[in-house]
């Protein structure tokens, strides 16, 4: 079944360019594009598509607002955030405004692909450098562990050296010792003291 696409952006060669990109896509059924949220929620009366590219940046309303009252009226149309924009904030409040996905417009042709068959499965998309840039810590923002690091986390608290979390975790000393690498990345700590001092202060532990 053909995945029927649909993009609001107010730049004509990004949509001309991205329309060139899925056009030949044998999975792809382009319904058409709008450059404003009035003519984008105009179109969605008529005819609902799977997936929304929706650029954050919009003439009348921001893509971010406009997300959610897309999501709130027609909860089966997915959408992904398109934007030249990869800081923190903006990818946040697109995804908690019901956005499946993020995809910069510098995107390949294969991501674009990728994202839209991901969000049509229910799945969530964030493009390489979003991910990175959410792995970035902002200062006063909670940096998002895995599941393998918050364990790490808390082993490291409780005073275990690397040996010991990785007995106890079943992972090698080189995994554990990566993981402990990235949570001072992620914490933006210099040493492990200051590591646990901030996941307190934000209630990590």
């Amino acid at each position: 079944m053909r995945t029927k696409v649909f993009i609001v952006d107010d730049h004509y060669m990004v949509i001309e360019g991205i329309r060139s990109l899925l056009q030949n896509e044998k999975d792809i059924e382009w319904t058409g594009h709008a450059s404003n949220a009035a003519s984008c929620l105009a179109f969605l009366q008529q005819q609902q598509p799977d997936v929304i590219l929706m650029d954050i940046n919009l003439p009348d309303k921001s893509g971010i607002d406009l997300c959610k009252e897309v999501r709130e009226k027609y909860p089966a149309v997915f959408v992904i955030g398109l934007s030249t924009f990869n800081q923190q904030s903006f990818i946040q409040k697109m995804m908690g405004n019901g956005a499946s996905g993020y995809v910069l417009k510098n995107a390949t042709q294969e991501e674009l692909m990728e994202a839209i068959a991901a969000v049509s499965a229910g799945k969530t998309f964030l493009s390489d450098e979003v991910a990175q840039s959410l792995r970035k810590n902002n200062e006063g923002e909670i940096p998002v562990l895995t599941r393998r690091e918050k364990e790490v986390l808390e082993l490291i608290a409780d005073g275990l050296t690397n040996n010991e979390i990785a007995q106890k975790l079943f992972i090698s000393v080189t995994t554990v010792d990566t993981h402990r690498k990235n949570l001072l990345a992620k914490f933006d700590a210099r040493n492990i003291a200051s590591l646990i001092k901030a996941a307190m202060q934000m209630q990590l532990l």
